[in-house]
């Protein structure tokens, strides 16, 4: 689905990304861990198509992306959840959904679409002409998810998902993910800080420090090197 080859970003003089190699399988949720500033960001925008590509290839169903801006890349069926719940805040939670929409692929109507989405956030559907802007943290993040969703993607990057929510919100939404994930074989790359409910739900994980990548595998192979603790003091 997606192969990274010894891909490095940079912001001007700064190096955000080097020399990361990395695999993302259909249907399999992969984990990218690591500490602020180790440049998990960067690497899902960089797939995006929203953050500079200076060295090696990002290769997504077996061809480059290199050539495509932004827009076409979500047109191809790849869909980004920045950090810090980038709505429009004051459209209403279904104007959310129906402009995420259109950027899609649009393989199914919006009704149907939409009636998927209140079937799984019900809140969703009972606030659907509240402005995304008053919504809880919670319910705005299941907003983002949905609008990340209704698109009907291939390849789903999520940024911090779990970022200052409510313990029983982090399992909700990490449950949808895995479920979504293994219904429709949707490949996702998931960053986060909080290793533990990661490591939980995915199938592999990537270590990022300083932009590069130091150690990968299977997520309870992670586990076993305690990966969690080490990273835990990284943040400390």
């Amino acid at each position: 689905m997606l192969e990274l080859k010894n891909v490095s970003v940079a912001y001007g003089s700064i190096r955000a990304l080097r020399g990361i190699d990395m695999v993302v399988q259909p249907g399999k949720i992969t984990a990218v861990l690591g500490a602020n500033g180790a440049g998990k960001s960067s690497l899902l925008r960089a797939i995006a198509g929203i953050a500079p590509v200076t060295e090696g290839d990002l290769l997504y169903r077996n061809a480059s992306l290199k050539p495509y801006p932004a827009h076409r890349r979500a047109r191809m069926g790849i869909s980004l959840a920045m950090e810090g719940r980038r709505l429009f805040r004051h459209m209403a939670v279904e104007e959310n959904l129906l402009l995420a929409w259109s950027f899609g692929p649009r393989r199914t109507p919006f009704a149907q679409a939409v009636r998927s989405v209140y079937d799984a956030f019900p809140i969703l559907g009972e606030r659907r002409t509240t402005k995304a802007g008053m919504l809880s943290g919670g319910q705005q993040q299941m907003l983002i998810l949905s609008s990340v969703t209704i698109r009907e993607p291939e390849l789903m990057l999520l940024d911090e998902p779990s970022l200052g929510l409510a313990p029983i919100i982090v399992s909700q939404i990490f449950d949808f993910i895995t479920a979504y994930a293994k219904a429709r074989g949707t490949a996702v790359l998931l960053a986060e800080q909080m290793a533990v409910m990661a490591l939980r739900v995915a199938d592999h994980g990537y270590v990022l420090r300083g932009g590069q990548v130091v150690m990968h595998g299977a997520s309870d192979e992670l586990v076993k090197a305690d990966i969690v603790s080490k990273l835990s003091a990284a943040y400390l």
